[in-house]
């Protein structure tokens, strides 16, 4: 069962937005739970969905001109995931979506939310919220990449991500901070000497 008052607290859902707002929302959606290592998406297919995950860990991956995997995003509970490139541009992915762990998610077609969302005035108010914390996310991401050195970026996403950090590989969290696995190694090297 979906809990109205944790998605209203994490996604700043309007305060009348009633379960039954929702009810065609969660009506509508489906539900599949993904084996570990098994993809959500994989580069070049073509999925219009819009992942709300329940449980687990999803890793957004690209394949570098070297033939190296090149972690570009993790998504976890509570977070929703979708690939922007079907969404957005009508084109195949260009990515690789994978689950880390056993995760179970929610999802609908994103032509049958829009359908869904233009017959609910409340559902079309925090469509537009989504979409600009998406945005603020984004924008958040490339200030730190401008702003800060990859130990302030990797003590910043431990402090945001306190509990991902010991479920994701260091080679993923590297790669996600743009920086080398070997790099993300001496920097915790670093912080653990003055902490001693």
């Amino acid at each position: 069962m979906i809990d109205l008052e944790k998605l209203r607290t994490i996604y700043k859902f309007s305060k009348n937005l009633k379960l039954q707002d929702i009810q065609g929302l969660l009506s509508s959606a489906k539900k599949k739970t993904y084996a570990a290592d098994e993809y959500m998406i994989q580069a070049g297919e073509y999925k219009r969905n819009i992942y709300l995950i329940r449980k687990g860990l999803i890793r957004v991956f690209q394949i570098s001109e070297k033939g190296e995997e090149i972690t570009t995003n993790l998504r976890w509970e509570n977070q929703i995931i979708a690939d922007i490139n079907c969404i957005l541009f009508n084109e195949g992915s260009a990515a690789y979506f994978q689950a880390l762990e056993e995760t179970e998610v929610l999802y609908l077609d994103y032509d049958l939310l829009q359908k869904i969302i233009s017959e609910n005035p409340k559902l079309e108010a925090n469509r537009k919220y989504l979409f600009q914390k998406i945005l603020k996310r984004a924008l958040d991401r490339i200030e730190t990449f401008v702003l800060l050195n990859p130990e302030e970026r990797y003590l910043n996403f431990v402090k945001s991500n306190p509990d991902i950090v010991n479920r994701v590989h260091n080679k993923y969290i590297a790669h996600t901070l743009g920086i080398t696995p070997v790099s993300l190694s001496r920097i915790r090297a670093r912080i653990a000497s003055r902490k001693k």
